[in-house]
């Protein structure tokens, strides 16, 4: 097996485009400074909502493997080439929204037994060896049950690689402070004359967004702006992205939202820098030494 570099960084998301919305100024900043970045993605998203016009034929199978290719596309954008399909490409299907008949397929990502799907992304924690994994809460950041599932799978597949010889020493969760998700709403509030888009999304409708006081960790991403702009604007079925400066991007609900290049987290579990008390972590890997 080819040596890895000494950082290793991994990533669990539900869907193509998740990661780029969530972490794509992370994952560009790391692959920039020569981390190993990977991807896995549990879903193939065939029950995303298609916003261009031209495209609303793609449904099912074929939203997915359209889909598949958009998410190459993005991370291309941002620097990263260790990307993969949990259990290999279409192993499990979008499960749709929340309360939709989509979730009682039994090939659905929902319906998937956790110890089996876990197994699968333990595989690749073994293989990889990364120091830090990065997901979701137990709630998905927002509900949707792929997003719960994933944070399941991510946690149970931690165990499991322990048991198997390897620890990840950090796991995280993504999270939006309350006060940055408000001034960020307030400024787009202020642009929106002169955007795309006739209305603001609230501050409910981000993932992950919580108390100031539970974020223990941001990560500056201003210098890869542009990489993650792009990477979400090569989701063109489920994101529109303002064009120019404008740092905003609305789904198919066609609200606005901010375009994060600040990224923040919750360490849940692993090592804080500094200890208790600490102001937050600049980096994801900070309190570890170089690991093998």
């Amino acid at each position: 097996m080819t040596e890895l570099p000494s950082r290793r960084l991994l990533l669990v998301h539900a869907h193509p485009d998740d990661e780029s919305i969530n972490n794509g100024a992370t994952m560009a900043r790391y692959a920039a400074q020569g981390a190993h970045v990977t991807l896995v993605t549990c879903t193939l998203g065939e029950g995303g909502e298609v916003i261009p016009p031209e495209l609303r034929r793609l449904t099912g199978p074929a939203l997915g493997e359209h889909r598949l290719g958009e998410l190459a596309a993005a991370v291309r954008e941002l620097g990263v080439t260790d990307f993969r399909l949990l259990g290999g490409p279409g192993r499990y299907r979008d499960s749709g929204m929340m309360g939709l008949p989509d979730n009682d397929a039994p090939d659905c990502f929902w319906q998937a037994d956790v110890d089996e799907a876990a197994g699968h992304l333990a595989e690749v924690i073994v293989e990889i060896r990364p120091q830090v994994l990065v997901t979701y809460d137990d709630n998905g950041g927002y509900g949707h049950p792929d997003h719960i599932q994933a944070h399941r799978v991510a946690m149970r597949a931690v165990e499991l690689a322990a048991d198997a010889g390897h620890r990840v020493p950090k796991v995280y969760w993504n999270r939006v402070p309350r006060t940055v998700a408000e001034a960020a709403f307030a400024r787009l509030r202020d642009d929106l004359p002169g955007l795309p888009f006739a209305k603001s999304a609230a501050v409910e409708d981000v993932p992950g967004v919580v108390e100031d006081h539970r974020v223990t960790t941001e990560i500056d991403g201003a210098a890869y702006a542009d990489a993650k702009a792009a990477a979400m604007a090569a989701h063109a079925t489920q994101i529109e992205v303002a064009p120019g400066g404008a740092r905003c991007f609305a789904l198919s609900n066609e609200l606005a939202q901010p375009l994060f290049t600040t990224e923040y987290y919750e360490l849940a579990s692993g090592p804080a820098a500094g200890g208790p008390g600490a102001t937050r972590e600049t980096d994801l890997f900070a309190g570890l030494r170089e690991a093998s």
